[in-house]
């Protein structure tokens, strides 16, 4: 009787921490777009992409990416959860990068810089 009552009660814990964890994962608007622009410069070179995910509920059309001095990639549609990585062109200025969408999304994003830890390669 009483191991009855235990496995119900963490049953139902089990069922709450779940529930809290994945609300948050639930799109909450029909159109989104979140925008990663990463750099990471070595002593010989400069990695540097552009990671895009699709964080609403419905498919995102004329996905445009403007890397700045004219320099452009056209991603195309997205659909819904979707993630896509474009890597600027040779020679882009790496300062920020302007992402347009259809229906009237526009994000300008920085490029952000990784941490540097001793001993790390590139460091």
């Amino acid at each position: 009787m009483r191991v009855g009552i235990v496995i119900a009660i963490a049953s139902g814990v089990v069922a709450a921490a779940m529930a809290i964890m994945l609300v948050p994962a639930i799109p909450t608007q029909d159109y989104s777009l979140t925008v990663d622009a990463l750099k990471d410069e070595q002593s010989l070179f400069t990695d540097a992409r552009v990671v895009l995910s699709n964080t609403g509920r419905l498919t995102l059309t004329n996905v445009v990416v403007d890397f700045g001095g004219g320099q452009t990639e056209s991603v195309g549609t997205m659909e819904a959860g979707t993630k896509r990585t474009v890597s600027p062109p040779e020679g882009a200025q790496l300062e920020s990068v302007t992402v347009t969408a259809d229906p009237d999304i526009r994000k300008v994003q920085q490029y952000r810089t990784p941490i540097k830890l001793p001993g790390m390669i590139g460091s």
